[in-house]
């Protein structure tokens, strides 16, 4: 089966990063697959729960739950430097993967590295850093760096899981910057008051999975489509990408029927191509 071909990738890609313009006012966002996103705003980048390798692929080839990879990977993890920040939402591989972190730490030596604080342990041994290395967050926590403020959120991938602190395992975060506000969700089912959390932030834009929960699957669920796109409304996001799909054959979801849901609901959104860049401007006047 041939992969879906990416809308631009390794140098190509590169090279539309490396050109972005540096302006306060504007930023742009780059989907590298799954729920990996990479993020420019005047002059700095930083990186969301990046999935650039074939390590899942590989590790359940000859299982009764192979991972077959439906799309082209956008980018080499040892192509990406200059990254400020890399943020990681809870300890699932495709949200916290060994072969794609290990090369960006090692090539991103000042970068300030995001997780929940509940997961700091596990973090620690699958990626060869200290411990002490990332910044831990909890829901309710903010940390700023390089002008990117994240403000811990939590989720529910299946149940919002706390250790025994009481810190969340799985989370989201709103990262705040300049004008901007900017929501990934992170792996999660609906949770009824997200939207009251969220409101107070005026998103521009909402970065939710929407391949659903179903466990005849047997991994944990997400948004489904029509949740997604209720999610991003009664949140008031200006407007709202859709993600967690197109990657694994057992595990995705027709984006068709999450634009049919924001259509009904009057929700702007955008849907991007593996690799493909969604830029917003605003007067700073």
């Amino acid at each position: 089966m041939a992969l879906i071909p990416a809308y631009r990738k390794d140098n190509d890609l590169l090279k539309e990063i490396g050109n972005a313009v540096h302006d306060p006012g504007q930023f742009d966002i780059w989907w590298l697959g799954q729920s990996g996103y990479l993020l420019h705003w005047n002059g700095k980048k930083l990186l969301i729960d990046p999935y650039l390798s074939d390590s899942l692929t590989q590790k359940y080839a000859a299982t009764d739950k192979p991972h077959v990879r439906l799309s082209e990977q956008v980018i080499s993890p040892e192509l990406l430097s200059d990254i400020s920040i890399i943020s990681s939402s809870h300890n699932h591989t495709d949200h916290l993967d060994a072969a794609t972190l290990k090369p960006l730490l090692k090539n991103n030596p000042e970068v300030h590295f995001i997780i929940p604080e509940a997961n700091r342990r596990f973090v620690a041994e699958r990626t060869g850093c200290l411990p002490a290395f990332p910044t831990g967050l909890n829901d309710g926590q903010s940390f700023e760096h390089a002008g990117f403020t994240f403000h811990g959120m939590p989720a529910k991938h299946n149940e919002v899981e706390r250790d025994a602190h009481g810190h969340c395992r799985y989370m989201g975060y709103v990262i705040t910057f300049g004008p901007f506000a900017v929501y990934h969700s992170g792996d999660s089912l609906w949770m009824d008051e997200l939207p009251a959390l969220l409101q107070p932030y005026h998103l521009d834009l909402a970065l939710l999975p929407i391949n659903g929960n179903k466990p005849e699957r047997r991994v944990a669920g997400n948004l489904d489509p029509a949740e997604a796109a209720a999610l991003a409304k009664m949140a008031g996001a200006a407007c709202v990408i859709p993600c967690h799909y197109d990657m694994f054959a057992f595990n995705t979801a027709d984006p068709a029927d999450f634009e049919k849901a924001c259509r009904v609901l009057k929700q702007p959104y955008k849907v991007l191509r593996h690799g493909e860049c969604y830029s917003l401007k605003k007067s700073l006047e």
